[in-house]
Formats: C-alpha cells, structure tokens, sequence
C-alpha cells in the first residue's frame, strides 16, 4: 500500500503540474508519514541527497557551459564544421550534426546545444532552401551530442545516483565512442534525406579556409580537453577540473576572443545559479524518493517480473530499453536518471552489464526522450527556434530516430563502444 501511496501521489502532482523536484518530495514526505516514520529521516536524506563532494563539479560544469555558449564558440565550431563537410550533399545538415558533436563536448547540456547552434544553424539552413522541418530535425536530434560527449553533468548525476562506486573520470569517457557513432549515424540520416530531397550543397571553402577555422576554434576545443584531461591523468578531480574549465572558458571568452561582455557574463551567471539550484533540488527529494523505492525492494521485484517474462537477457535488455523510451519521453532527464538508477542498475548487473556500458545506455535513450513528444524540451526549443509546429517536425523526424536508435542498439549489445576507452584507465 505504501508504494501505491508513493507512486499515486507522485503521479498526481506531475499530472496537476507541480514541478517533478517538488512531486518527488511531497510523494516521499507522505509516504514517510504514512509508514509512521519520523519526517526527520526523510528531511535528512533530502540533505544527505545533496551534500555529496562530487556534486560540486555540476555548477562548474554548467558555468563553464554558459560562458562558453555566451562567448562566440559556438560560432567558431560552426565555421569548422561547414568547412569540413559543408561541401556534400545537404552539407549544413551534416554541418549542423558534427558542430553539434564538437560543441557538445564543452556545453555537456542538449538544451543547450539546441539554444546556440539552433539559433544560429536553422534560419540560415532555412535561407539557403532547406526545409524548416529538416533544419529542427537535424538540429534537435544531434543534440543529444551534449550529453554523451563529455563533460556532462548528467553523468555526474547517474554516478550519484549509483551510490558512488563507479569513477566520473571512466563515465566522462566511456561516452566518447558511443556519441560519434550516434553522431555518424544521424549523419548518414541527415545526407539519406538531403538527397531525397535535394538539398543544396556548399561550396568546398579550400584547405586554407579548413585550416584557419580549425586554428580558431582549438581555443574553445581545448575547454573539454582540460577538463576531461586533467581528471583521467590524475593532475585534479573532476570537481577541480570543473573550476578550471571556469577559469579557462573566461579568460578565452573574455581575453582570448574578447567576445563576451559583461551583460553577458551576468547572464550566464544568473542562468548557471537557476540550473543549478534546480538541480541540486531534484537531487535532494530524488534521493528520499529513491531510499523508499529501496524500501519497498523494487530493484528486486522488478528484476523477478523482468526474469519471469523471459530468461534471455537479449529479451530482458530490449524491454529495458523500451521501458527507459517511455519513460524519457514524459518525465524530465534529471529526475529520472535519479530514479531509474537504483532500480534498473541491479537488474543489469545482475545480467552481467557493466554499470559504465548501462551508463551511456541510459544517457542515450533519455537523451531521446528530450527529442520526443510528450516533454521533449529540446524538440520544444528547436520548434520555437524554427517557427516549426512541433506536429509538423515529428511526422518528419523519423529518419533521425531510426539513427539513434540503430546507434542505442549498437550501445546495448556491443559492450565495446562503451568499454574499450575506459579499460585504458588504471
């Protein structure tokens, strides 16, 4: 009965629109009243939820991210890009894929990489004759770039969530592999459509001009290597590696590219302290929230339902993945990487998946669901971006689906796109 209660309540509040961070703890200070448990254990896992060394990487993580969209990156890796593969077929579409790849690894936010490339990329794809509804789809899709190609703070969340075991440096890089085959498949998508569409091309700009924007954009390129760098030599943790990249996205930004003002620099700050009060906030009742799931022993009870429809972990995989989908598809990401961490991470294990692997395969299918409706915020933001209805865009947008999907497939079942960097690791 006391699941029930959890999960009743918090359903309801999400239905009636309060905010996922404060369902969550509404639904666990009732559940924690209703079991006659002192409220006390409940406030204080909500504080424990927080009050975690690794979580400080976040707000650094997401100013550095903020400075950078603020201060001209995104515009020097969009000239790399367009200089590189702008010359193909449909060329600013696979343009748009692969600065998001390179952006990505510096912003680690898909919301984002939408607001800055999007921003810049679809009413210039739309002025050249592309379509509105492709220029969002490429766009929206190629995002989720930003959460696989480190650094990500969401990695850092699922790491936390995990209960600490596993190392944030291996997390950071085990996403490397799988985010540019992604990346190449919704290439391919993107040139499949250009061409049934045809879609101009641009012309190639010359070895000079690949070479001037490549030495232009290294400063900004060299923000991830900093960061993801320094914490898998050893020479800082990722939280000091964060603060680094701080230091090191201004003084480009600012010195370097001198391209960053100071209205600039205040919003970044204003936005870098909401992200992250908010995130730290879902941490917190996402923490209580997962203690009574604990409770209740739903790991284990999932893992026997799971193991009672079928004893092939092919089977059992294919039905976490389409579980994850859903899910990604009508709650926010943080919340549930939060939430479906400690459930789903036993069954895994207990199927002999590495907690690293079933990390990039969690990031990928919700990273999907930022792209689908029903909550899909990077989809919203592209829509508004492109004056695009967001019917419009999904009735198009499966080529992009397909991609991701055969590149969550290859995640899955091949442990070696996610493994084969972080066994490099000591």
């Amino acid at each position: 009965m006391g699941l029930l209660l959890l999960l009743g309540i918090f359903a309801l509040c999400v239905v009636i629109g309060v905010p996922v961070a404060f369902a969550l703890a509404v639904a666990a200070i009732a559940t924690f009243a209703y079991e006659g448990l002192p409220l006390l254990i409940g406030f204080k896992r909500i504080v424990s939820g927080i009050s975690v060394f690794s979580l400080l990487a976040i707000p650094f993580f997401i100013f550095a991210g903020e400075l950078m969209l603020r201060g001209g990156i995104a515009t020097r890796l969009i000239n790399l890009a367009a200089a590189a593969v702008g010359w193909m077929r449909g060329g600013l579409g696979m343009v748009n894929v692969f600065s998001s790849m390179l952006f990505g690894g510096i912003s680690g936010s898909a919301v984002a990489d939408v607001s800055a490339l999007g921003s810049l990329l679809i009413p210039v794809m739309k002025k050249k004759g592309f379509g509105a509804d492709y220029a969002v789809n490429v766009t929206v899709t190629s995002s989720i770039a930003g959460i696989m190609i480190p650094p990500s703070h969401n990695m850092i969340l699922y790491v936390v969530a995990a209960g600490g075991g596993i190392s944030v440096a291996k997390m950071f890089i085990a996403g490397v592999i799988p985010g540019i085959i992604m990346c190449l498949c919704l290439a391919v998508a993107a040139y499949w459509v250009a061409l049934r569409k045809n879609y101009p091309a641009e012309a190639f700009p010359g070895l000079t001009a690949l070479l001037a924007a490549a030495v232009a954009a290294v400063p900004g390129l060299f923000t991830a290597v900093i960061i993801v760098g320094g914490a898998l030599s050893g020479v800082f943790t990722v939280t000091e590696s964060g603060a680094i990249g701080v230091i090191y996205a201004f003084v480009i930004t600012a010195l370097a590219y001198r391209s960053l003002s100071f209205p600039d620099f205040c919003a970044a700050v204003a936005q870098s302290v909401r992200t992250t009060a908010m995130v730290m906030i879902l941490v917190g009742s996402a923490t209580a929230f997962a203690y009574l799931l604990a409770l209740y022993r739903v790991p284990e009870q999932l893992t026997a339902l799971l193991t009672a429809i079928s004893d092939n972990p092919i089977v059992i995989l294919l039905i976490l993945n389409l579980m994850l989908l859903v899910l990604g598809m009508i709650m926010d990401m943080a919340a549930l990487i939060l939430i479906c961490t400690p459930i789903f991470l036993p069954v895994v294990t207990a199927l002999g998946m590495d907690p690293v692997q079933f990390g990039v395969l969690l990031m990928m299918n919700l990273g999907l669901g930022l792209c689908t409706p029903p909550v899909g915020a990077c989809l919203f933001v592209g829509c508004a971006i492109g004056s695009v209805p967001i019917d419009r865009a999904v009735r198009t947008i499966w080529p992009f689906y397909l991609a991701i999907l055969l590149a969550l497939m290859i995640v899955t079942f091949v442990p070696s796109a996610s493994l084969l960097l972080p066994s490099l690791i000591k």
